[in-house]
């Protein structure tokens, strides 16, 4: 199976590189790597000048400028559509660092054919888990991540996590040709956050089949370009206004009849994240994303380029 890893790069050229020093290693050699920078010609410069046009298994790297800031769903199917010709697209986030057998897992889950679209095990440096999966609850309008904060050397059934997940997280998922043509591209309005549920559960309602390789283990940094994993109080305004903006987009795009319940619940659950915590500027941050959303605002934020 040839596989395109996909990238999407903001003037985070070391950190891109650190991403292909831990692709070099893949146990599974038959892959391409293409990266669309959204930074502006600057960053696509630091790119051509840092990396190398193939890796050490002779994997070639492609670099593509995007036409301006496309944001991460954009910045996706850049990388999808210019290598069309690919089995599978492998979906990464540059603050990863794969294991070597990560990509091989994702390869095998697929090729068992019981499902059109795998995802991957995503832990942190101190060993605790992110996410197995994604449970989506639409009434709230929130995402659940499944195996939150256990220890990634814990065991796993993989059995009952692929029952309980309706999304993967987008920092490591491997989608089959047959997915992405039944389903199309991501939403490009999103931007950036929300979109791979929204793709999952367009998906799922077009019949695919979400799987889990627990074997494909990926060191995730998160929210390194954004600013979403500092401490509470310093978390800037963008990654807070588009979680809770698109969110709701999420509800009104694929269970509008929630919508109603969903808008006041997760007021209320924005309150209890950022009020209790005393982190006021963030709550304004996450009031001004709310009210977006409840407005079905899409699409790049004022001021972002």
């Amino acid at each position: 199976m040839h596989v395109c890893v996909c990238i999407v790069g903001y003037r985070n050229a070391p950190e891109i590189q650190g991403c292909l020093d831990a692709l070099s290693g893949c146990d599974h050699h038959d892959f391409q790597v293409v990266i669309c920078e959204n930074g502006g010609s600057q960053a696509y410069e630091a790119l051509v000048t840092l990396l190398p046009g193939s890796l050490n298994g002779g994997q070639p790297v492609t670099i593509l400028a995007a036409p301006g800031n496309l944001g991460y769903a954009g910045g996706v199917n850049h990388c999808i559509t210019s290598a069309s010709s690919a089995d599978a697209w492998w979906i990464v986030n540059p603050d990863t660092r794969p294991q070597s057998a990560a990509l091989g897992a994702l390869v095998e889950r697929l090729q068992r054919g019981d499902c059109e679209a795998a995802g991957s095990l995503l832990y942190h440096a101190d060993g605790k888990v992110q996410a197995y999966g994604g449970r989506w609850k639409p009434w709230m309008a929130r995402c659940e991540s499944i195996g939150h904060g256990r220890n990634s050397a814990d065991p796993i059934e993989a059995d009952r996590v692929e029952a309980g997940m309706n999304y993967l997280l987008g920092a490591s998922m491997l989608m089959s040709r047959q997915y992405v043509e039944a389903v199309g591209l991501m939403r490009e309005d999103y931007f950036l956050y929300a979109e791979e549920v929204e793709w999952c559960l367009r998906g799922r309602h077009l019949g695919m089949r979400l799987g889990f390789a627990p074997g494909s283990r990926v060191l995730h940094g998160q929210g390194g370009t954004t600013g979403s994993a500092r401490a509470m109080k310093q978390r800037p305004r963008l990654p807070i206004y588009l979680d809770e903006r698109n969110k709701l987009n999420v509800v009104r795009d694929t269970s509008p009849a929630k919508l109603p319940v969903a808008v006041t619940l997760s007021l209320a659950m924005l309150f209890l994240r950022f009020a209790r915590r005393g982190a006021w500027k963030q709550l304004g941050y996450g009031l001004s994303g709310w009210m977006a959303g409840l407005r079905n605002k899409r699409g790049i934020p004022h001021g972002m380029g």
